[in-house]
């Protein structure tokens, strides 16, 4: 079973062609619902060398950085390279 960490947002890595799917609007919603609930899914990452690469989750990982978070919650996972 996966265990829940903190990243910092610095260290993780978006690729461009899942950057092109950013809805600004769908970061907005769920930056205000993060205000009021927190947090309630956790972004999926992998490693690679020193640096984390986003597999899923990146509107809530911009909604974090919206909101000046500097740490977010997130499973560390193998995931192969697209």
């Amino acid at each position: 079973m996966l265990e829940e960490q903190k990243f910092n947002t610095v260290d993780i890595y978006v690729p461009v062609k899942r950057r092109r799917t950013l809805d600004p609007k769908t970061v907005e919603e769920i930056a205000e619902s993060m205000i009021e609930e927190g947090q309630r899914t956790p972004i999926r990452v992998r490693a690679d060398g020193k640096r984390y690469v986003l597999v899923e989750g990146l509107h809530r990982l911009e909604a974090c950085k919206l909101l000046g978070e500097k740490t977010i919650n997130g499973l560390l996972v193998q995931a192969r390279r697209h």
